[in-house]
């Protein structure tokens, strides 16, 4: 009788798996498309997932990535710009435009004013529009960088570069990077998650977790907004626990003599462990992510009894959850509203008040909750939340109503762990335009992160094509002036 191949003889292994299906645990091919490099360090006897020891001791052990899909204009939200009011209406001075190329054919329209109202909030005296009153409240919680820049123009170039510190696919993302520096600290759960709320993927898709040219063990595992966190992870209600278990072993018992047959088949030992893995998580993810043991109360501080901030309250909720878990990287993106019959993000090229309105509404109260909760609990002290955005919006306007993008100047935010709380680093031009001191780039928002998980982000790396990749490729500095 033949040999038959690999794939014809794990697919007849499998039969009779039950509901233990595994495609969709990791983007692109699911845990089973782990590659040589993990699968080599399972047979030399390392777990690729093992915990690691960080450079330093670290101040955080968890991030929750709060990207806001679309870029909001921070000139509307956090940057008060009294001289943008004055001159509403007019030209933008010449002086403002050195060095600026608009992004899109609208070109450079005349100044816009939002006419929001602002006030300061907390001992820190943070300016705050009335776009994001609850978050207000926690003024004294948030270090502001109100200098942040980056390169690139369009949603998806931008984004890439946020998430990957490169402009071109096929990087590790920040998730990615510190999963693989230091495993993972809840064998049940993956150690990166990804959250996402409307009715598809955000811009760009898994490009933007995935881990790139790392294993692919440490990409992002992305949860669904509704139903079962993960597909085809549950089995079916004729199979029980103890079948599912003996399935399990068979499968395992087969591989192994197998493996045993053909040490060079390094991919068999990575599969085994998936299996076991998918097995941990039938119960350990539905639970993780089940609001069902939750309070009235803390349910309604993150806006879930509301039906405009829910589903993303939901996230953030499920974030804390995450996170308490031993999740290390939770990347939680916005996603489409309905804006008058379109669902629109926060890419306000044209009726940027209304389009604001909702998405500041949305996020505003389940951020603030997120932050209120975390201090409560004692979370805020080992978790670090950051607030990011691919670019901001101009000053001046487009399409009468709206902003174009802005990647010279705009506003990003941390909180939590290993910061000086209530402090703004940087500033922008008196229009917002451009960055007018201590420019910080996503580079630069990245390596501090890393230094806060226990890295130095110039001693991460893998070892790849003759040469050592790290995070942040040659660039980046951590913003040593925001550390406590």
């Amino acid at each position: 009788m033949s040999k038959l191949s690999r794939r014809e003889w794990i697919a007849r292994a499998g039969y009779g798996m039950g509901g233990l299906a595994l495609t969709s645990l990791l983007p692109g091919g699911g845990i089973l498309a782990i590659p040589a490099e993990a699968a080599a360090a399972d047979l030399a006897g390392d777990d690729p997932l093992a915990p690691k020891a960080p450079h330093f001791p670290p101040k955080v052990k968890s991030v929750i990535w709060l990207h806001m899909d679309g870029a909001p204009s921070t000139l509307d939200l956090f940057d008060y710009k009294p001289e943008l009011a004055r001159l509403r209406g007019q030209e933008v001075p010449q002086s403002f435009l050195q060095g600026v190329k608009t992004s899109t054919q609208g070109g450079v329209g005349k100044l816009f004013e939002a006419n929001r109202t602002w006030k300061q909030h907390g001992e820190s005296a943070a300016w705050f529009s009335d776009l994001v009153p609850n978050l207000a409240t926690q003024a004294d919680k948030i270090t502001f960088i109100k200098s942040s820049v980056t390169i690139g123009a369009t949603h998806d170039i931008s984004v890439l570069k946020l998430n990957t510190s490169d402009v071109n696919p096929g990087r590790p993302s920040l998730g990615s990077w510190i999963t693989y520096a230091l495993g993972s600290a809840n064998r049940d759960l993956p150690p990166y998650v990804v959250l996402y709320t409307g009715k598809k993927e955000p811009t760009g898709g898994s490009v933007n977790w995935s881990s790139g040219f790392l294993p692919a063990v440490y990409a992002g595992t992305a949860f669904r907004p509704n139903g079962q966190p993960i597909l085809n992870l549950q089995s079916p209600d004729a199979i029980s626990a103890a079948q599912q278990r003996d399935n399990l072993d068979l499968l395992k018992s087969l591989n192994e003599h197998e493996a045993a047959a053909f040490p060079q088949d390094s991919e068999l030992q990575a599969r085994i462990r998936s299996y076991e893995l998918a097995y941990r998580m039938e119960t350990a993810a539905p639970e993780a992510v089940d609001l069902g043991k939750e309070s009235e109360a803390t349910k309604a501080l993150y806006g879930l009894d509301e039906d405009a901030t829910r589903e993303y309250g939901t996230n953030l909720l499920r974030a804390r959850r995450l996170v308490e878990r031993g999740v290390r990287f939770v990347h939680v993106v916005t996603g489409l509203h309905d804006i008058g019959g379109e669902d629109l993000n926060w890419d306000a090229h044209r009726n940027l008040l209304k389009n604001h309105d909702i998405n500041a509404r949305a996020v505003d109260k389940p951020i603030a909750g997120l932050l209120a909760d975390l201090k409560a609990r004692g979370l805020l002290d080992q978790t670090l939340v950051v607030w990011v955005s691919e670019f901001g919006r101009t000053p001046y306007g487009e399409s009468g109503d709206g902003r174009d993008h802005n990647p010279w100047g705009y506003t990003q935010w941390l909180a939590g762990a290993g910061l000086k709380a209530g402090i703004t680093h940087g500033s922008t031009d008196e229009l917002g335009l451009k960055a007018a001191e201590n420019p910080v780039d996503t580079y630069d928002i990245q390596a501090t992160v890393l230094r806060l998980a226990g890295l130095d982000f110039r001693k991460v790396t893998y070892f790849r094509n003759g040469r050592s990749e790290r995070p942040t490729q040659v660039y980046g500095r951590v913003i040593e002036e925001i550390l406590a």
